[in-house]
């Protein structure tokens, strides 16, 4: 692997580094050193603490006790603006952004342009906005909305904004998670642009193929301590699992075992003008179904419309055998269909609440009767699920917001099994988890369909869907093109299908 030419030694020097939440540690004497002009990777299954090590650096969170140096000074992070001035910055999964300013707006956003009672100097400030998009090899109308721009163009806005604030460690919290093949290269290649320009880039992947691509060195997080560190080059993929888990893993997949029965979803001609068109499949009790496709292919559109987010504008859906009409999601839930969304920071959890008011957020007339709600069979629901979930918390009274991604994605999962639904449509559900926790979740889907339950589940991860699925259905460009059984399913099979086909003119082939 190439390596960076600029000067090494340690930017960062972390020492006893630890972190109580209500009472709980969570982080445990991390001592580590993280160099000039290298790409580090933090490795570790979710609630390992790599994320919470990463917040401590860009001042999110403070410390419980250990300290913090910056090229052998001794110094302090209280605030993510104390971060931003020692040259820090932490881009995170989700980019956070003003979705209605410009570009340019956005990226001097909280840095003050002009003196006092002084107008804005918009011409310098769009001029500055187009330097640092060139300097990243990247085209863009710097004077559009933010809202209209994909995931990875508003990851490049957030890279340009470290640019700008001459930003000399830069934190990268999974970054690829919604990106396309061909975004991840082109992040990649800026990374690389980065380190070897001298600065230091922290990697937090769950993706152990990028981190072997991208990296020069790993560390592992396990039960909030550091395991070890070492140089990517001498770990191998089952060395970094042993570290992460702290045992061999041979199999990480479910092995369920069909028992097809009667259908339990069926759509047929399901179309929405832009999205999709003419989608028509079944799903079975007992019966795995996986819905592969390249992104923007209209898989989670799809989804939404079934469960009444988006409806359908033409089409007709039944459930077990009758057809029904589903405007709303409570149509969907009354019908014994569940939806754990992609997006769950934006769509699945409800960040200020308790762990125990998520939990039981979808069965308001069994938890409050009469419009009372009942504390004890809150607290007795939300702890059954936890227990049968392994969920990781401190107390079911502290928010959600508090648990690692895999944490916060069970406990949107347990929701939905409160309802006791038919029909499950899961979509990414193991996006941005570590491998221990998605073992746990191929178990847990696997167990599901075996005790009767139809899944509809949406991955882009193929070696997820091949592993799991009975079936799976492939979309390109809105339309439903290969229906494989697990016996003809295969990574180019599937990719096949996926790949959009034009002809000479442009025009589908």
């Amino acid at each position: 692997m190439a390596q960076g030419t600029a000067e090494t030694g340690a930017l960062i020097s972390a020492r006893g580094i630890s972190k109580q939440f209500a009472g709980v540690e969570v982080l445990t004497d991390v001592d580590l050193d993280l160099e000039r002009g290298e790409i580090h990777a933090l490795l570790g299954e979710n609630g390992a603490g790599k994320s919470t090590f990463a917040k401590i650096l860009s001042g999110v969170h403070r410390p419980t006790r250990g300290r913090l140096s910056m090229e052998g000074r001794e110094v302090e992070v209280p605030s993510p603006l104390a971060a931003q001035r020692l040259g820090i910055t932490l881009i995170h999964q989700e980019p956070i952004s003003f979705p209605d300013l410009s570009v340019a707006e956005n990226l001097v956003m909280g840095r003050g342009q002009g003196a006092a009672l002084s107008r804005v100097p918009w011409a310098a400030i769009e001029a500055r906005a187009r330097e640092l998009m060139d300097m990243l090899g990247i085209g863009m109308d710097v004077t559009a909305p933010m809202r209209g721009l994909s995931i990875a163009d508003q990851q490049m806005v957030e890279i340009a904004r470290a640019l700008d604030s001459d930003a000399r460690l830069i934190i990268m919290d999974e970054p690829t998670a919604p990106l396309t093949p061909k975004e991840v290269q082109t992040l990649f290649d800026i990374v690389r642009q980065l380190r070897d320009a001298g600065r230091t880039i922290v990697f937090i992947s769950h993706r152990l193929e990028e981190v072997r691509a991208l990296c020069d060195r790993a560390t592992v997080f396990r039960d909030g301590r550091l395991v070890g560190t070492e140089r990517v080059e001498d770990l191998d993929d089952e060395r970094i699992i042993r570290m992460m888990i702290g045992r061999p893993v041979n199999d990480y997949i479910h092995k369920h075992r069909a028992r097809i029965g009667e259908t339990a979803l069926e759509v047929q001609g399901l179309g929405r003008t832009g999205l999709f068109e003419d989608i028509s499949f079944a799903v079975h009790r007992g019966e795995i179904v996986g819905l592969a496709g390249l992104v923007g292919a209209g898989r989670t559109d799809v989804a939404r419309a079934i469960f009444g987010i988006a409806p359908a504008e033409t089409g007709t859906i039944k459930v077990g055998g009758e057809p029904v009409r589903i405007a709303d999601p409570s149509d969907a839930i009354a019908r014994g269909l569940a939806f754990v969304p992609e997006d769950r920071a934006a769509a699945g959890i409800f960040g200020s609440m308790s762990v125990e008011q998520n939990i039981t957020a979808a069965v308001p007339d069994r938890i409050a009767p009469g419009g009372f709600i009942r504390a004890r069979l809150v607290r007795k629901l939300a702890r059954a699920s936890v227990e049968q979930l392994d969920i990781r918390l401190a107390s079911l009274r502290q928010p959600i917001m508090e648990l690692s991604g895999g944490n916060q994605q069970k406990a949107i999962l347990a929701r939905w099994l409160h309802t006791e639904p038919g029909v499950m449509i899961l979509d990414e559900p193991t996006r941005g988890i570590d491998i221990g926790v998605k073992a746990q979740f191929y178990d847990m889907i696997g167990e599901l369909a075996e005790s009767g339950k139809a899944i509809l589940l949406i991955s882009s991860e193929l070696p997820e869907l091949l592993a799991l699925c009975d079936r799976i259905l492939v979309m390109s460009e809105g339309r439903l093109t290969a229906e494989l059984p697990r016996g003809e399913a295969t990574e180019e099979t599937v990719m096949r299908a996926a790949v959009p086909r034009k002809g000479p003119h442009g025009e589908a082939a």
